[in-house]
């Protein structure tokens, strides 16, 4: 096992691992840098969210092919410049249709990266400042899929 895996799947010393029931929401976050996956999928943890890591598109295309998920937040300057945009417009093609959005630290970036489809590549941004901001737009992406979902099964 690498050890980037062993580090990620380690448990965090003084934390208990609190029994969440079954039916929470389940994150794919697809970052490349350790730091900023561990960051955030314990962030998601901690505010009840079921969240697996995955270290590059291969990865996250593979998770994507095995089990299904509500979102997926994939980082914007993971691997290479359209990696996120093509773990996201992957994962919009699955029949279950998870709510997808890239994230990035720094906004700026949103200038000078190429986004893949801009208008439904939906953006997240992670601040050390703002961390309920970014709880509050991971909360809405998920309530809008359910919306979506269900107004789809009152239609059939």
């Amino acid at each position: 096992m690498p050890t980037e895996a062993l580090i990620e799947n380690a448990p965090t010393p003084g934390f208990t691992p609190i029994a969440r029931p079954r039916n929470v929401a389940s994150v794919l976050l697809a970052d490349s840098d350790l730091a900023s996956r561990l960051t955030l999928k314990s962030l998601l943890a901690k505010a009840g969210y079921a969240v697996e890591g995955a270290s590059t598109a291969a990865e996250a295309v593979s998770r994507l092919d095995s089990k299904q998920y509500q979102l997926v937040l994939a980082d914007l300057r993971s691997e290479s410049g359209d990696a996120g945009p093509s773990v996201l417009a992957y994962a919009r093609q699955k029949d279950y249709r998870p709510a997808t959005a890239l994230i990035t630290s720094d906004m700026s970036e949103l200038h000078t990266e190429k986004l893949g489809t801009s208008a439904t590549d939906r953006v997240v941004t992670m601040s050390n400042e703002d961390v309920s901001n970014l709880l509050a737009n991971v909360a809405e992406l998920i309530s809008l899929r359910a919306d979506r979902r269900m107004r789809r099964a009152a239609r059939s």
